[in-house]
């Protein structure tokens, strides 16, 4: 079945979008970084839900698995060549989302940013 979309934003939301997979890929544009380390830099997903956007970002080739055959394996995440296409665009969230937060702040909202700059 063709699939059709009305707009260039919507083929990038199919693939995006959602809650945690800009998120993931704002993380992984910094380097390849595995499961665990994933979880600690977001730390309100639970591994299921990331398990299941890594592997919808690695079926979709935005982002590449490399598992190695060690005791326990060691599984590491990265950005794929397709991927990097990407960091304009989370460039521009991230950038965004800080002057937005900065913007709350000033406004008198009780917001904060852990990492600000980090991009």
């Amino acid at each position: 079945m063709k699939k059709m979309y009305n707009i260039g934003v919507e083929a990038t939301m199919d693939v995006i979008g959602g809650k945690w997979k800009p998120i993931i890929l704002c993380n992984l544009r910094h380097g390849t970084l595995r499961t665990s380390e994933l979880q600690k830099k977001i730390p309100n997903i639970s591994q299921k839900m990331l398990i299941q956007q890594l592997r919808e970002l690695e079926r979709d080739k935005i982002i590449c698995r490399k598992v190695y055959q060690e005791v326990p394996p060691r599984v590491e995440y990265s950005l794929s060549t397709y991927g990097i296409t990407l960091s304009d665009v989370l460039d521009l969230l991230c950038n965004w989302g800080e002057a937005h937060v900065h913007k709350l702040i000033a406004e008198g909202h009780e917001v904060s940013l852990s990492c600000s700059g980090q991009h």
